[in-house]
């Protein structure tokens, strides 16, 4: 809903009354913006003190901008202005806000050029209470002529027209009557034409206006070493090129930039940035009286690049945001208050864009300094005075609050400046490769097939980046855009280093530390294939303690052996045994597999059947006794005392282990095999232990044997109780 104001005086009684049109008669809901243009309003400030003038709590119609001026540009404010406004959205009213009194004067003030404070986006409001003062509270006249200066960007855009209205309630306004004094104005509106449609679907972001054709006074525009960013055009925000009456002035060159922030809120929506500008503009031109926008270039927190001053985006316009510093500079504000908030990463990339484009024309480093020669005699924010007519050193990319005394672009931006001059500048910065693909890493060495890919990262922006390049023993073997994080390429067989160049679009390159690859496709061996042997421990007649063995090797290096069945597990490269748990009486398959870092794989498989022999099938000599348990292997035992019992097994196998039970009255036995004593064995034991196979004996390959046991009688514990053997077939 649209409400205006306009002032009317009613005869010579000096009494003003504020005009309000009704809603518009489409009504609120989600009904789409009607277009309207741009408009100003200028509110006296009145009060009965001196030295102190304030405007009560007001109703208006809609604005989103503001700002308190004054009578004469080269006049001073020394005091404090603060705002509260009345949200459209949200209907309440916000805390007192400061209005930044430390602005520029103008170099050459123009004709009605009005003293103001810096404008303070506050959003759709239609509501406003101001109060100036002297900050420390003197009674000294403040400027004649105060006033607070309401901008209502208008829409203007055909973008700005396809989004939803905020649905308000009309504004009513109060009524002031009175005659006029000194230093109090009546209430004013000024309307400025919406600017003609010449196309029916603009572009979302429109290109910047082209360069003036070079003339006498207009000059050439010099190629960049860095690439121009994204620009949208006058145009595209939605400038009202009326207001511009003077044509552009240029300087010579560029020698440096100056970053600011245009204060207000931060929370403000990236599709409104647009009305945001056109809303400075207007305060510049219709309230502070300028020729026009004070800045070259205005960026959003989403990093959108708005043309500022007219004149040609890629030639030395002279600005009105430096005071004293202006004739050899360009001016870069950021939309939003940096005081205490630090700038998006998309609001420094384009700062930093902006800057290498346009100082490149001039062959100047972003990253350098240079001499500028003072416009003006002052002081800056921290102290520092300048002379007029004298060169002093200032960063290639500065701040506003370098060369002026203001605070501007605000402390977390300001700090945020050297990062800004590095993505300029250039090389890339913190590149690192993170990891890669297709190999794998053995001590400082990638073992890979051939195919391999590298991922990387880097903290300047992808759109300060020319490309990356891969780069295979020092030459390129891949490219890759600024914005990719990974390439790919094919190593032949043998020794490579691998590295990542990224190439600054200044053309400075910078180069990860080479990785030492190694790419190969011959598979390991196995030196020995997969193997069971007889192991102590306890034996059921389900499952059968053995060791695995095996060994395998690798030309290169091996990574690691898996067993894939029965069962599976994983192996470094220098195990070659494991102990496990088999079935008994059923062949059972052991299957492996031998990996190299490049991946390169082998297999190889065995099977093998744990028989037992239980102490009946066993030939006798001697005197012994069948026993009966659950606890013995089969349920049945042999027991003898006898000195010279003796049991025989005959196998064909590779590998046996004797089960017997053990006590502390067990006795010992001698083993002997194929016909030799090899082992004395004693089965004393402070616990008592079943099925315990405690002698094993292993061939390096099968063949018939023969395993006997003989009863020694050992004095005081003769007993030898047996369960049987069990070999591998």
């Amino acid at each position: 809903m649209w409400v205006t104001l306009g002032a009317v005086v009613l005869g010579g009684g000096g009494v003003t009354a504020y005009a309000v049109a009704g809603p518009a008669p489409h009504g609120g809901g989600a009904a789409l913006q009607d277009k309207r243009p741009v408009k100003v309003y200028d509110v006296a400030l009145k009060g009965d003190a001196v030295g102190r003038k304030e405007l009560p709590r007001k109703d208006t119609a809609q604005f989103s901008l503001l700002g308190v001026s004054w009578t004469g540009a080269t006049q001073q404010l020394d005091g404090t202005a603060q705002v509260r406004t009345h949200s459209l959205e949200t209907g309440e009213w916000s805390a007192w806000r400061d209005l930044e009194l430390d602005t520029d004067p103008l170099e050459k003030p123009e004709q009605g050029a009005r003293g103001a404070s810096e404008p303070l986006y506050v959003g759709p409001s239609d509501g406003v209470q101001v109060q100036v003062a002297h900050e420390d509270g003197t009674t000294a006249a403040l400027p004649k002529g105060l006033e607070v200066n309401l901008v209502d960007p208008g829409v203007v855009t055909d973008a700005e027209a396809k989004r939803p209205a905020i649905t308000a309630e009309p504004a009513a306004f109060v009524v002031e009557s009175g005659t006029p004094t000194a230093g109090t104005a009546t209430t004013s509106a000024t309307t400025t034409p919406a600017p003609v449609d010449t196309a029916t679907s603009a572009p979302a972001t429109p290109a910047d206006t082209a360069t003036p054709t070079p003339t006498a006074t207009v000059p050439t525009a010099p190629p960049s070493t860095a690439p121009k960013p994204p620009i949208t055009s006058r145009a595209g925000w939605g400038a009202d090129e009326s207001k511009v009456e003077d044509p552009p002035e240029y300087n010579a060159d560029v020698k440096a930039v100056f970053v600011h922030h245009t204060d207000g809120a931060n929370d403000y929506s990236c599709a409104d940035s647009a009305s945001i500008v056109r809303g400075i503009y207007a305060y510049h031109v219709d309230v502070e009286g300028w020729n026009d926008i004070g800045y070259n270039f205005l960026v959003d927190k989403c990093g959108t690049v708005f043309e500022g001053r007219k004149g040609g985006t890629d030639l030395p316009v002279l600005g009105a945001h430096t005071y004293g510093w202006n004739r050899e500079s360009v001016g870069i504000a950021v939309l939003g208050n940096y005081v205490s908030t630090t700038g998006s990463n998309a609001a420094l990339t384009s700062i930093a864009r902006v800057a290498a484009w346009r100082l490149g024309q001039y062959g100047a480093d972003p990253a350098g300094t240079v001499q500028l020669t003072a416009g003006a005699t002052q002081k800056n924010y921290f102290g520092t005075s300048f002379t007029a007519g004298t060169k002093y050193t200032f960063n290639r990319i500065s701040a506003h609050r370098d060369g002026f005394n203001t605070q501007c672009p605000g402390t977390s931006l300001y700090g945020q400046l050297s990062t800004v001059r590095t993505w300029a500048a250039g090389p890339v910065a913190g590149l690192k490769t993170t990891t890669v693909d297709g190999a794998s890493l053995s001590g400082t060495t990638y073992y890979t097939k051939g195919a391999v890919t590298l991922h990387w990262s880097a903290t300047t922006p992808a759109s300060l980046i020319s490309q990356y390049e891969l780069l295979v023993d020092g030459k390129v073997a891949a490219t890759a855009t600024g914005s990719a994080t990974s390439a790919a390429a094919t190593l032949a067989v043998g020794s490579h280093t691998v590295a990542v160049r990224a190439v600054h679009q200044s053309g400075k390159v910078t180069t990860t530390a080479a990785l030492n690859f190694v790419a190969e496709t011959t598979a390991p061996t196995f030196t020995t294939t997969p193997k069971i042997s007889l192991r102590t421990g306890t034996v059921n007649t389900t499952s059968v303690p053995v060791t695995l063995g095996w060994k395998a090797t690798d030309d290169k290096a091996l990574r690691e052996v898996k067993l894939l069945a029965p069962g599976t597990a994983t192996f470094g490269p220098t195990t070659t045994s494991s102990n496990r748990t088999v079935a008994s009486g059923t062949a059972t398959t052991w299957s492996m597999r031998a990996y190299d870092w490049a991946g390169n794989y082998r297999n190889s498989s065995a099977a093998y059947t744990p028989v037992i022999q239980q102490e009946t099938s066993a030939v006798k000599s001697g005197s012994w006794t069948s026993r009966s348990s659950s606890s013995y292997l089969g349920g049945k035992s042999y027991s003898s005392g006898s000195k010279g019992a003796a049991l025989t097994w005959t196998f064909t196998g590779r590998s046996a282990s004797w089960v017997v039970s053990r006590a502390s009255s067990s006795g010992q036995a001698y083993v002997y095999v194929d016909g030799v004593k090899v082992s004395t064995v004693d089965l004393k034991s402070s616990t008592t232990a079943y099925r315990q196979a405690i002698w094993t004996k292993t061939w390096s390959s099968s063949a018939s044997h023969k395993v006997k046991i003989v009863v020694v009688g050992t004095s005081g514990r003769p007993t030898v109780t047996t369960d049987g053997l069990v070999y591998i077939k």
